[in-house]
């Protein structure tokens, strides 16, 4: 049969068009790769003080004696190196260092609703997270998969730990844990990461999917984020559920693994549906207390207290939807809000830093809150048990011994 000319020419103008539309693309995404993340963190993430917090010299000393941990920070989403100070964002080893954090949660935010709001989102809105990930040039794999963008940030922070072993360890276990606070009493400034996933939308529908996730690294896990998914509700989607029977099945598969349930995004129905499990004693990792701030990103206070009283954590957030005020003196304020609904064992540090969120200051200005905290007149021991002894004692009690 005689081939059509005009065929083979028409084929090799669409051949070259698409050509043209991929190298089009790819030249953007390096653009976004190489100028992206700094524009964006510094848009998304910004510090809201114009110039530092002034911390008095007792406040400084207080601080650099106690033993400092955070629940939660969105810093590997930022593809930067994380090694060295950045001007922008939050979070970085030598602030890290300079805030004298010893414990740090690093979560993997892997989707996000289009739209994003407190109120309501639709679970199949377009996500915001894929053109993130595809313009800062992260494996092909992770373009398509959102257990392999968990999987590629947990690889990325494993990298960061072997790369500056003295500044970064990864934190398993009880054992992991006791032996970062132990180098650190000795003189070390190393800091312990956790890996934490923040909705567990990753496990793509499949409960063998935990398993390899805690073969990564992770030890927490978000049920939700900003949307339902297939374990219920969140506090932000259109259903309000609670827990699905695949979730349920989650929640007890990780109790077993000695793994922590955060519920900072649930929908209040997930949340009595946890706590009605045997063996949960899940925490509240980003939050504020609704009694003192009333907006929609803030769970009902009795949560709160039912949290607590299964022997759960509350971390209290340092950006103005949780807390209501923009300023050292307000984190405090909704900090001595919580201690007086839930008791002072159960209060902790939930930054959110890098979470999109703008905060009076980043992770190397810390000791401002310190001082706010000695302003409002907690004790020493109250500050140093909502700074990090409430997480680190709760870890040692959840985490897995070995």
């Amino acid at each position: 049969m005689a081939r059509d000319p005009f065929r083979r020419r028409r084929g090799r103008g669409v051949l070259r068009v698409l050509w043209v539309l991929l190298a089009v693309v790819l030249l953007g995404a390096l653009g976004v790769g190489v100028f992206g993340p700094r524009i964006v963190a510094d848009q998304l993430n910004p510090v809201t003080a114009r110039s530092p917090w002034p911390v008095s010299p007792q406040a400084q000393a207080l601080h650099d004696r106690l033993v400092i941990g955070d629940l939660h920070a969105d810093a590997l989403l930022w593809d930067r190196d994380l090694s060295v100070r950045r001007p922008e964002g939050h979070v970085d080893l030598p602030r890290l260092d300079q805030g004298n954090i010893a414990i740090q949660v690093f979560t993997a935010v892997t989707r996000s609703p289009r739209g994003q709001n407190y109120a309501e989102n639709e679970a199949a809105a377009p996500d915001n997270i894929t053109p993130l990930v595809i313009g800062q040039l992260r494996p092909v794999q992770t373009w398509f998969s959102l257990k392999e963008r968990a999987l590629d940030q947990a690889a990325r922070l494993r990298r960061l730990a072997e790369a500056e072993p003295a500044s970064l360890r990864l934190i398993r276990t009880r054992g992991d844990l006791d032996a970062v606070l132990a180098d650190r009493a000795s003189g070390s400034r190393v800091v312990g990461a956790i890996l934490g996933i923040e909705g567990a939308h990753p496990l793509e529908g499949d409960l063998t999917n935990l398993a390899v996730l805690e073969g990564a690294g992770y030890r927490l896990v978000g049920l939700t984020h900003f949307f339902d998914n297939e374990l219920g509700g969140s506090l932000h989607g259109q259903s309000q559920a609670g827990l699905t029977d695949f979730g349920r099945e989650v929640v007890a598969e990780a109790v077993r693994r000695g793994m922590v349930i955060d519920l900072a995004h649930a929908s209040p129905q997930m949340v009595r549906d946890v706590l009605a499990m045997p063996g949960t004693r899940p925490i509240i990792s980003h939050t504020g207390v609704h009694g003192t701030c009333n907006t929609p990103r803030n769970l009902q206070d009795d949560l709160l207290q039912a949290v607590a009283a299964s022997g759960g954590i509350i971390g209290i957030g340092f950006w103005p939807d949780v807390t209501c005020n923009d300023s050292p003196a307000g984190i405090a304020a909704s900090i001595l809000a919580a201690i007086a609904l839930v008791g002072e064992d159960h209060v902790a540090l939930g930054s959110d830093w890098d979470g999109s969120v703008g905060v009076p200051f980043d992770a190397a200005g810390l000791s401002a809150l310190t001082q706010a905290l000695m302003d409002a007149g907690l004790t020493e021991d109250e500050i140093a048990n909502v700074m990090g002894g409430n997480m680190v004692r709760y870890l040692r009690e959840v985490l897995p011994r070995a």
